[in-house]
């Protein structure tokens, strides 16, 4: 019990930091584009991720598993690249932590019922409901909760689309069999790569501007990406795997508190249902069913 209490609390310290990026993002956008401040802070990330694979790596991998984990790297970056990309863009159209944390939570909903409508894997009832709530919840959200909705709401979405493939990819080549922290240090590699030299090409990089943007930076990062992934790692060991999703899922509240606590965000009534209702549908989306088929 003593053990399961630590791992839930490490769960939820990963949550914290990843619903607080959410504040780190909102603020650098305020002086650099988006694939700048995605770049620097991938590349820190995959820094960052250099003690974890000295401590907790294990021996290298070798042979199929080297080759798999590479083209993971390789796929992951991308669809790691593209996620980010929208997410931050759309932090910046919305001007919103909170707003962003929450439609970023449906690539929770949306993973599963991506895997039954295109790769024809069983669901249960739970994943249907969770999915109708979480769509009344977007919409309350969307339309209600902030005085400016539109274009953001939109790029958002498709960013929480592209982060269920992303998790699809995962789940593809971790039943080919990959190196877990090599594949995790690849993929933020790539993904640092593909947006500097995206910021390169169409973003006025400034000195200045990263020195103002550097504390969300850092912790964007160092915390968002080394610290938390670690924490996850360690929290996950001794946790129940649905429990452990229930508590990550909590980044999309953190989200919002760190919003309101922090920049001064606010929302409508109908907003903060929209909020309630897509956090519902998440949890509603990892419930276990008994006679369920092979879910996510």
């Amino acid at each position: 019990m003593k053990t399961k209490w630590k791992s839930n609390l490490l769960l939820l310290m990963t949550a914290m930091i990843w619903g607080f990026a959410f504040v780190a993002q909102r603020l650098g956008a305020e002086h650099v584009g988006a694939l700048t401040f995605n770049g620097i802070r991938f590349a820190l990330g995959a820094l960052s991720m250099i003690p974890v694979l000295l401590l907790f790596g294990g021996k290298r991998p070798q042979g199929e598993e080297r080759k798999q984990t590479v083209y993971a790297a390789l796929a992951g970056g991308c669809a790691l690249f593209l996620a980010s990309a929208l997410q931050q863009w759309g932090v910046q159209i919305t001007g919103s932590a909170g707003k962003a944390g929450f439609i970023t939570g449906l690539y929770t909903v949306l993973v599963p019922v991506i895997g039954v409508l295109f790769l024809h894997r069983k669901t249960g009832l739970f994943i249907w409901i969770g999915a109708v709530t979480a769509v009344v919840g977007l919409y309350l959200l969307s339309m209600t909760g902030y005085e400016k909705p539109g274009i953001g709401d939109l790029v958002l979405i498709a960013g929480a689309i592209v982060w269920a493939m992303h998790i699809l990819i995962i789940d593809h080549f971790n039943q080919k069999g990959i190196h877990s922290f090599g594949f995790a240090f690849g993929q933020y590699a790539v993904c640092a790569v593909l947006n500097l030299i995206g910021a390169l090409f169409f973003e006025d990089i400034s000195l200045t501007g990263i020195q103002a943007a550097g504390i969300p930076i850092l912790y964007g990062g160092i915390m968002s990406v080394g610290v938390a992934y670690t924490l996850q790692i360690l929290g996950q060991k001794n946790a129940d795997p649905t429990a452990a999703s229930i508590i990550l899922s909590m980044e999309s509240m953190f989200s919002a508190l760190g919003g309101a606590v922090l920049l001064n965000e606010k929302m409508t009534p109908g907003g903060y249902l929209g909020c309630l209702l897509i956090f519902a549908g998440i949890i509603f989306a990892q419930l276990p069913e008994r006679r369920r088929g092979k879910t996510f």
